[in-house]
């Protein structure tokens, strides 16, 4: 029986996307396209979502690009502008579950850095009972370790959870430590698989 529901955060509870920062810089979606898949690239964020310092990880790209060294530290420097508010439909599926019982928690590939900016300006993730954040534990999905983190820490039943995120790896990742998984394609999507499950 599931008694607890994890969430991912960016693309489930907020809407992160770093196009709402440089698409109005650049004055094109093209152009801003070109630079965060050429200079500060997916991966490169990653890694600060793993732990690593984001002065140093900076540094290290503005050394391998300087010519856009302000493009580069605007990044993090403009954080928050990358966030374009809460999913919508999600503040009110949880408070939902949680009226009806379930447990929930939160599982994010997020900088530790970062994520104290935003955490308590979205009401949303005021919801959750407890929260493993990447960046702080070192550990990232679709690793098992994480999850494992968030199961001890909080006393939880493999079994007994289901975990939401929009990456099918980190799905998989949940799948292979013995948790139930569903990918996020939106909010009623969302509704029907839990009413097949819960």
């Amino acid at each position: 029986m599931i008694k607890n529901i994890i969430f991912d955060y960016g693309a489930v509870l907020v809407d992160w996307n770093p196009h709402y920062l440089y698409d109005e810089y650049f004055g094109s979606a093209e152009k801003a396209e070109w630079f965060l898949q050429n200079v500060c690239r997916y991966e490169w964020n990653t890694q600060h979502d793993g732990g690593k310092p984001i002065a140093e990880g900076t540094a290290e790209l503005v050394a391998q690009f300087p010519q856009w060294e302000k493009e580069i530290r605007m990044y993090y420097s403009n954080f928050t502008k990358m966030v374009g508010g809460q999913i919508e439909g999600m503040y009110e599926l949880i408070q939902d579950l949680k009226a009806r019982g379930y447990h929930v928690y939160g599982l994010t590939n997020w900088s530790g850095e970062t994520f104290p900016l935003v955490r308590d300006v979205y009401p949303v993730f005021s919801l959750m009972e407890g929260m493993v954040v990447s960046g702080d534990e070192k550990l990232m999905k679709p690793g098992a370790e994480i999850f494992h983190c968030l199961l001890d820490r909080y006393g939880l039943q493999a079994q007994e959870c289901v975990f939401i995120d929009d990456n099918i790896n980190n799905c998989n990742g949940a799948r292979a430590v013995g948790l139930s998984a569903i990918q996020f394609k939106g909010v009623e999507d969302l509704k029907a698989r839990l009413s097949e499950l819960l």
